[in-house]
């Protein structure tokens, strides 16, 4: 998967949020569409405008290197989080956060633990 795009309630805001989440902004179209690049890798993620905000949806990961030093920066750049960074059972560290129109965010690293847990079931042919 290379491409996910969420609701926006307020075009605007959402834009200048994924800005300061340090997204680099590559298409804007008529104050309803807009879509990023990450700052690594070719992936992308895009806001289309929307009525209302979502009642339930999927969970964004980003993961990052260093997920304490990340949520500091977006913090001193006004971002609120929902959590703190947090290590979790699942072996991942993560802090959770939602855009302005309510969709579900996560920083998070996992390194090898996110394709390749203890847990992982045998390959098969």
């Amino acid at each position: 998967m290379n491409q996910v795009t969420v609701g926006a309630t307020d075009f605007r805001q959402s834009v200048d949020f994924y800005t300061r989440m340090g997204l680099r902004l590559i298409v804007s179209a008529r104050e309803e569409y807009a879509r990023f690049e990450m700052p690594e890798g070719d992936a992308t993620l895009s806001v289309h405008l929307q009525d209302r905000e979502p009642e339930s949806g999927p969970m964004i990961y980003f993961e990052v290197g260093d997920v304490d030093a990340v949520v500091a920066r977006l913090r001193a750049a006004g971002i609120v989080f929902e959590s703190d960074p947090v290590d979790q059972p699942w072996l991942w560290r993560e802090a959770r956060l939602r855009d302005p129109a309510g969709n579900r965010l996560c920083i998070f690293y996992a390194g090898v633990n996110r394709r390749d847990p203890p847990w992982r079931l045998p390959v098969t042919d």
